[in-house]
């Protein structure tokens, strides 16, 4: 062994205690054992082998599926003196001969390199003449059918197991259920090593999902209310969402940018530096944006049409607040989102097995949209953690009233089958509640006999009444046709037994809403703070723009915000903040021990 962990974290990594079971973990690995690790985003995972790559001798190789990733991982360990390289397709031939040669002549401490590369007969050949100290498999969930980035090239490294025998591996996700952890461990030959379960918790991160009415407007409020200057990511479905939104936010005076797999490659690779780069960017994104990018001071995710699995959904909106301090996931949606998704799901060319496990993603995921319980708990409960009413996210705060909703539904189901399955939720409500419309006066529905029965409920109240049959899967929409809802097996069975059916009241008042625990500002007090921030922050990104390297790759919001907590009056007081190792402390602790005035 080369150093204590203790010692590393502290002089490298400016930290003085591990959080969570790492030491544990670290412990584990250098000992020589291989395990499974599920930790939350920003639980510290990557601390987890790059501790021990540091403690032991030889080359540490991290597996990664993204170059984004990898880069911005190799730029944060060489801020703090660690001999760490990449190698992926972006770099030209002379770089990945001058890696290999500083790999050979055992100059590294860590090398990070995609599966495909890994798994080049030549890469592996000269693997086996060098020493290395362990093998780390980032986003082990890529390795499963199950998970929701599964990437068939992952399923190959159980090679590993057999050419590097002697060799820790150490295996890394933050999403995956029971079924995935599964995987995980047969697929990677891991099912005799210890698994370490950190649980899935973010309870930095406020939750708070909309009914849709005007997204746009519903987004634009959000972000005024909550996110103003904040970086954030804006999730769409389609590439079309995705300008509409960047204009409609740019046009809102947000500084804004669209990223899609449509877009000129170069665009899109400099719209993502100015993400990373830039303080107070806003991402309008499809979810080809986002795996590996590892911003610690995204303040906000927001998803503007359903995702298609809790995992996703846990995923994308775990971008958020990595640094740990307060961040909000906020999504809006409507029934035709609930179409889309399930259409997506029958119309795949999927084996009718893996449509079986997608439409039981989609189903757990619609359960949490439609709750009126704590999404926090649902959340946790998915992925077999357990939760105590968070107070954190919108149903905690606002709880959102519950009904009886068995007459309710028995009349929305019996007037579509009455209108014979052809007409969408608009035209089925006018009819419940009675229009005198010429349209329905054509199709003689309003001589049937379920027109004009649902009075007592608002126009509004009844489209929440139809998305949420729809989600419980009592009706579907018609995506094929004219966007008609039609009665599934479930609803007629529904209509047949009559069982109990508890649903969400759909309030047509606004409450008075509760103070969001969403806003940084929260951790400063006064304009004296808020400006001092503000100065930390310009000297930052001065020094990022200078080595062009992203802000938060200097120090974190975190330190910036501790710093002016403690005001340190000298470099021994400023060693003692988080983020300030000792290479940290040497490059940048004058600097802003100055500012402090």
């Amino acid at each position: 062994m080369k150093i204590l962990p203790q010692k590393i974290l502290k002089n490298i990594f400016g930290y003085d205690e591990f959080r969570g079971n790492q030491r544990e973990i670290i412990d584990h690995v250098i000992e020589g054992k291989s395990c499974f690790v599920l930790m939350p985003t920003g639980g510290g995972k990557s601390l987890c082998y790059q501790i021990p790559a540091l403690c032991l001798d030889g080359v540490g190789i991290v597996i990664s599926p993204l170059i984004a990733l990898m880069q911005d991982q190799v730029e944060t360990l060489k801020q703090a003196g660690v001999k760490a390289e990449a190698i992926n397709s972006s770099m030209g031939q002379a770089e990945v001969f001058a890696v290999k040669n500083r790999l050979k002549n055992n100059e590294l401490d860590l090398l990070y390199v995609s599966p495909e590369r890994l798994l080049m007969p030549e890469f592996l050949e000269l693997l086996c003449d060098i020493k290395i100290s362990l093998f780390a498999i980032d986003e082990a969930h890529c390795v499963s059918q199950w998970g929701h980035d599964f990437r068939q090239v992952y399923t190959q490294l159980n090679i590993l197991e057999k050419v590097f025998k002697d060799v820790p591996r150490i295996a890394l996700t933050a999403t995956a259920d029971g079924p995935t952890q599964k995987d995980i461990l047969e697929k990677l030959g891991l099912q005799n090593d210890k698994i370490f379960r950190a649980g899935f918790d973010r309870p930095n991160i406020f939750y708070e999902i909309k009914d849709r009415k005007n997204s746009k407007k519903q987004l634009v409020d959000f972000i005024n209310e909550n996110h103003k200057n904040d970086s954030g990511i804006v999730y769409c479905l389609s590439r079309k969402n995705v300008e509409d939104a960047a204009d409609e936010l740019r046009g809102e005076g947000f500084k804004v940018f669209p990223y899609h797999a449509g877009m000129d490659s170069k665009i899109r690779q400099k719209n993502l530096e100015k993400f990373l780069l830039q303080d107070g960017v806003i991402m309008v994104a499809t979810i080809a944006f986002g795996m590996g990018i590892d911003k610690p001071d995204v303040r906000f995710v927001a998803h503007l049409n359903l995702p298609k699995s809790i995992e996703s959904y846990y995923q994308e909106t775990g971008r958020a607040g990595r640094d740990g301090l307060p961040a909000s996931a906020w999504m809006c949606f409507g029934l035709n989102d609930i179409a889309v998704q399930r259409n997506f799901v029958e119309e795949s060319n999927a084996p009718e097995n893996q449509k079986r496990i997608e439409r039981q993603k989609l189903n757990a995921l619609l359960g949490l949209c439609e709750a009126s319980s704590c999404r926090r708990q649902i959340l946790l409960e998915y992925f077999g953690d357990k939760s105590q009413p968070c107070g954190n996210c919108d149903n905690c705060l606002n709880p959102p009233p519950a009904f009886d909703g068995s007459i309710a539904a028995q009349k929305a189901i019996s007037c579509v089958l009455r209108t014979e399955q052809r007409f969408g939720v608009g035209y089925l409500v006018d009819v419940l509640v009675g229009m005198e419309d010429q349209r329905i006066k054509n199709f003689r529905h309003n001589q049937l006999s379920v027109f004009g029965i649902g009075k007592e409920f608002s126009k509004i109240e009844w489209n929440g009444i139809f998305r949420q049959l729809v989600a419980m899967n009592l009706l579907k929409v018609d995506v094929v046709g004219h966007g008609g809802l039609q009665i599934t097996e479930v609803g007629r069975k529904f209509l047949q037994q009559k069982p109990s059916l508890q649903m969400r009241k759909i309030t047509t008042k606004v409450k008075d809403k509760k103070e969001s625990k969403s806003k940084v500002a929260l951790q400063l007090s006064g304009n004296v703070e808020q400006d001092l921030f503000a100065k930390l922050k310009a000297k930052r990104m001065e020094i990022a723009i200078a080595q062009k390297v992203p802000p938060y790759v200097i120090l974190h919001d975190k330190t910036l915000l501790e710093i002016i907590k403690t005001m340190p009056k000298n470099l021994q007081e400023m060693s003692k903040i988080s983020g300030f190792g000792e290479v940290k402390l040497k490059k940048y602790g004058d600097i802003f021990l100055n500012l402090l005035g």
